[in-house]
Order: C-alpha cells, then structure tokens, then sequence
C-alpha cells in the first residue's frame, strides 16, 4: 500500500524531521522571494555588531536554491540522520540534539578561517559521517555504481557533489563537516571509552535540553 507524504514525514524522528521540514521551507521562501539569502547567512559583524542574531540559526537551515545540489544534500542528510536519530540515539533525543549544536558551534567557530558562509551543508555531513563511523562493516551501493563500505561514505559523497557542482569550493563545504564529523565522533564516541570511562559533558545533553 502507498504511504502518504504526511505518514511518511510523520515517521521521521523528531530532530531529523523539524531540520528537513526546515530546510525545506527556507528554500521555498527563498525561491518565493520571500526572504533573500542575505538575510540568512552568518558572519560575525551581520551576528553580532549589527544585531541579528537568527543568522547563527538560519545559516545551518538554508542548502541553497531548489536544484540539483539541494536534492542530493536533503536527500542523503535525512536519510542518515533518521538512521542514526533512530538507532545510535534512540531514546536518546537530547543527547542527537546536544552533539548537533555542540558540532553547530564549532563551525561558527571556524567559518571565519574557511569562508564558509552558508554552513547548512557541514553539519548535515555530521551525522552521515557519524553514521559511518557507527557502521564500519556496513557495504553500500551508491546510486548502483560503486559498491563501498560504510566508513568511506562521507568521501563518496564529497566526490559526488564535487562532479555535480564542478567546483572545489562546493565540495569544501563537505569536507569541513567532514572534519567537524570527526571531532564529534571523537568527543562522542571514542573519549569517553578510551580515556573516560563513561559518557561526558561531550556525550550528555545538559539537564536543560
């Protein structure tokens, strides 16, 4: 039996869901010519001297315009947030949150150094990348060309928005997250086991969230 759009959006996990839904309805705005993109992005003179503080928000929600590169990035960031929001954090809500907006501050601490305006793109790699690390022995068939295993996922994909938008600057984006990906599977995952013993702030939402 088909499943509707809202069943199907009903079945996302709640973080991945409000992220996509999001996204979504950014790039519509923007489409809409509701709202510009420069409205949206962040730097820390439009943030802080100027006084508006949504661009800190706002930068991780817009993936650009409804095209091709929208499609590939919404496409594979909710199919393996929701795998990881509902395997690895099941039940589990507040700490996929916390590592999002620890990972989210950690970008606007470098997006200065890398010219990275728009940062929707770095953090969606985040949970890809902590997905793969999850599943090391996972094999994958990516769009039944190339036949991997889990961990080189993230790189697969660099690869593929590198062809898609024939530019460095694009797929840099992507390696960031990459890279921030793997500062927070290492906050998350391999500190507390290896040197802690146990779960850390790194690892445990605050009483507040």
């Amino acid at each position: 039996m088909p499943v509707g759009i809202d069943s199907w959006i009903a079945d996302v996990p709640p973080i991945t869901r409000w992220w996509g839904l999001s996204a979504c309805a950014i790039s519509i705005a923007v489409q809409c010519h509701l709202v510009a993109p420069l409205q949206l992005y962040f730097s820390y003179k439009s943030a802080l001297v100027n006084f508006q503080p949504w661009r800190a928000v706002t930068t991780f929600l817009y993936f650009g315009p409804l095209n091709l590169d929208f499609v590939f990035h919404l496409f594979f960031f909710m199919r393996y947030s929701r795998m990881l929001e509902e395997s690895s954090f099941a039940n589990r809500k507040a700490d996929f949150l916390w590592l999002l907006i620890l990972s989210s501050a950690m970008l606007l601490i470098i997006s200065p150094l890398v010219t990275l305006p728009f940062l929707s793109a770095p953090l969606a790699f985040v949970p890809i990348y902590l997905w793969s690390r999850s599943h090391p022995a996972t094999q994958l068939s990516l769009f039944g060309l190339i036949n991997i295993t889990a961990p080189y996922l993230p790189l697969a994909l660099v690869g593929f928005s590198y062809l898609i938008n024939g530019s460095y600057s694009a797929a840099a984006g992507d390696l960031v997250g990459c890279v921030v990906g793997h500062v927070a599977w290492f906050l998350h995952d391999v500190w507390p086991r290896e040197a802690m013993g146990g779960r850390t702030w790194a690892s445990r939402a605050p009483d507040t969230l």
